[in-house]
């Protein structure tokens, strides 16, 4: 079962006369090292798209086609905003990420009538949906960090919280871009014993839930904050 786009948002605030309506979505706010992205997009009323779903359902390369698709079209109005791992410890992810939104909402040619945001309500962003651009930008950071730091595979994980990701970091420790404020960046072993154990107590066979689970937990545990070295915060597109 997956979301397809919908609209019903957008129909509601253009049935009171409001026409400029811009999405955002954020990719990274519960992995362990890079940064966190935020995409603002403003779709044309008629839209539509007979592949496009929850990005998550989506395959990367299918992912990665309509993102070109999309960036490339002139009726569609994109942005993003990067906050990187040193700006994150210091002002926690949760700030992070709302600043991450502002930057991409900054960047759009124009200020829109209203905001969605897919997630919790975030002020002054009171709606939520879906976007998907955030997410393809985000991966294509982690690919091109994982070319300067390939002993920690993070193209394979993205930077989350994955036993492979925790196995390279009890290695060969942090790297520069991991988030020194997170609990299993710090604590990486106790971190990997959380997710071997529910693997174990699962059997032979994987079960999904006390590994998605298990997740959850790690994700958890990187609430905390420390502080860290200011360095202003990356922008692009």
């Amino acid at each position: 079962m997956y979301r397809r786009c919908g609209f019903r948002y957008e129909k509601k605030l253009r049935a009171l006369g409001i026409v400029r309506i811009a999405g955002i979505d954020e990719a990274g706010r519960g992995a362990l090292a890079g940064p966190v992205v935020a995409a603002a997009v403003i779709l044309p009323e008629k839209f539509r798209h007979r592949k496009l779903k929850d990005s998550k359902q989506l395959l990367p390369e299918l992912r990665q086609e309509i993102y070109d698709e999309l960036v490339a079209r002139d009726d569609i109005l994109w942005s993003i905003g990067v906050v990187d791992s040193i700006e994150i410890d210091q002002i926690n992810i949760l700030r992070a990420t709302h600043k991450a939104m502002r930057f991409a909402l900054d960047g759009l040619s124009g200020p829109p009538e209203h905001v969605l945001i897919d997630g919790l309500p975030v002020s002054p962003f009171p709606l939520p949906q879906t976007a998907m651009i955030a997410k393809v930008t985000r991966d294509r950071l982690m690919r091109e960090f994982c070319a300067r730091f390939p002993e920690y595979c993070f193209s394979q994980h993205k930077g989350y919280g994955t036993e492979l990701h925790l196995i390279k970091l009890h290695e060969h420790g942090a790297c520069p871009i991991h988030r020194r404020s997170f609990e299993p960046v710090a604590q990486p072993l106790l971190a990997l014993e959380l997710v071997m154990s529910n693997d174990n107590a699962a059997g032979s066979d994987r079960d999904v839930s006390n590994f998605s689970r298990s997740r959850l937990e790690i994700e958890s545990l990187a609430s905390s904050t420390a502080s860290a070295t200011l360095q202003p915060p990356l922008r692009s597109e």
